[in-house]
């Protein structure tokens, strides 16, 4: 393994750019976590059981889908910086149609918004991955998605604490304890109340993403070129195709997604059966948030010192015993652990997307994240699995028991499952692409 201590993770020609890229990754990231608690929020206020307020999950995560691969092809065509540009102006759109359905009231509405949103999202991140990757040396390419995705968390907790102070505190629904037992009319005018008080935050977020496209229009972006004609895009599918890294680190991705997403939207429900409410149950993803952004800069720091595929597993192990402990554990411990899933998370999406990029060329690259961000799509299915077994017993979340436990601390096998493969993914990268470097930079 080369000593990647010398080697600079950012250059100073590089840094001011690599500095805009990195504010991309916040945006998102804000995205992100002021949705996941409106899971909880619409199934209160508009009666939904918890299968169908995973819908927001299935749009929200649905758009990534449907859009990394056409913006892929875009990206390859054109610029990183129009890629951006599209993606922030599709994000400020969806989050503005959060108006419009404020007023109609209707979910599909809401969901639409949210398609849309994530549009401008794939966009985003389709371009400022691998844009990333591409900002210096091929050695330090893991550690700067690393550091880059490091502010990630920085928009989770602010979306967050959004969520939390100006959403959820501010519910009027949320006050009621048998909202389905009060009179039509009450319900007509708590409704109405608390859509509207969903609705701000994203209005707000599409006024400031605005800002943000204005602030890029004007600011010079290097773009990198390969030298020579441009492959043809079926040569390059046939080759990635063949590359079972990335294949497998596909796979890896979207379990990795369906697992964060589950561990975060789901940690509502857990806290709910054990009798904590909505606001309160935020300060713990809120903890969740923050040693999630401790282990990205423990992992940035590690990656110097080991390779990818070895972290990658340890990492992953970590979090298959926190499952464990989730799963068997009743009542604040299991919660606890819950918590504790994010630091070991921390690492694993810019580990696994650098670990299958790393041995493609910028244009390969450029398809390439296009499977690894349609692999988001593991946010929209898998938390929908899990909220039909939380549904078993009936639209509460501890109405029965599955093997011992209650059904929402069954769900969570879901996350241990996806834990397992991931920790196989990084001990077969580590033994066919990186112990003989290890072996070697040891003599």
């Amino acid at each position: 393994m080369k000593d990647f201590k010398k080697i600079p993770v950012v250059s100073k020609k590089m840094l001011l750019p690599f500095i805009l890229v990195t504010s991309l990754f916040a945006l998102w990231g804000f995205a992100n976590a002021v949705t996941d608690p409106m899971v909880q929020a619409f199934k209160k206020v508009l009666e939904l059981s918890n299968s169908q307020a995973a819908w927001v999950q299935m749009a929200f995560y649905g758009g990534y889908f449907c859009m990394a691969l056409p913006a892929a092809m875009f990206m390859r065509k054109y610029s990183y910086k129009v890629g951006v540009l599209i993606g922030l102006g599709l994000y400020a759109i969806g989050a503005l149609l959060f108006y419009p359905a404020a007023i109609t009231e209707q979910f599909w509405f809401f969901c639409l918004g949210l398609y849309i949103l994530t549009f401008g999202l794939a966009f985003l991140e389709t371009a400022a991955n691998p844009y990333a990757l591409a900002m210096g040396a091929k050695e330090t390419a893991t550690q700067r998605l690393n550091l880059a995705q490091a502010f990630n968390p920085v928009g989770l907790i602010l979306g967050l604490f959004v969520a939390q102070q100006f959403v959820l505190k501010n519910l009027q629904s949320d006050d009621v304890k048998d909202f389905s037992a009060l009179d039509k009319a009450s319900k007509v005018l708590i409704k109405t109340s608390d859509l509207l008080v969903i609705r701000n935050p994203y209005v707000i977020l599409g006024l400031v993403l605005i800002g943000v496209f204005i602030l890029f229009v004007v600011s010079k972006m290097p773009q990198s070129k390969e030298e020579g004609e441009m492959p043809r895009v079926g040569d390059t599918f046939v080759i990635l195709s063949k590359n079972k890294k990335y294949i497998l680190g596909v796979l890896a991705q979207i379990l990795y997604v369906g697992a964060q997403i589950m561990c975060w939207t789901y940690i509502y429900q857990y806290a709910e059966a054990i009798m904590i409410d909505s606001v309160t149950a935020g300060y713990y993803q809120m903890g969740a948030f923050i040693i999630f952004t401790l282990g990205r800069a423990v992992g940035t720091y590690l990656l110097r010192f080991m390779s990818s595929g070895k972290l990658l597993m340890y990492f992953a192990i970590l979090a298959i015993v926190f499952s464990g402990g989730t799963i068997l554990i009743q009542g604040m411990i299991g919660l606890y652990s819950l918590v504790v899933i994010s630091f070991c998370m921390s690492l694993m999406f810019p580990t696994i997307y650098g670990i299958a990029l790393g041995d493609l060329t910028e244009e390969q690259s450029k398809v390439g994240s296009a499977g690894l961000i349609m692999a988001i799509v593991g946010g929209a299915l898998m938390p929908k699995l899990q909220g039909l077994i939380i549904d078993i017993g009936g639209n509460g979340v501890a109405d029965t028991k599955i093997l011992g436990v209650s059904e929402v601390n069954f769900s969570f096998i879901l996350p241990l499952l996806c834990f397992v493969y991931i920790a196989w993914y990084g001990l077969r990268v580590y033994k066919r692409h990186e112990a003989s470097d290890d072996i070697l930079h040891s003599v």
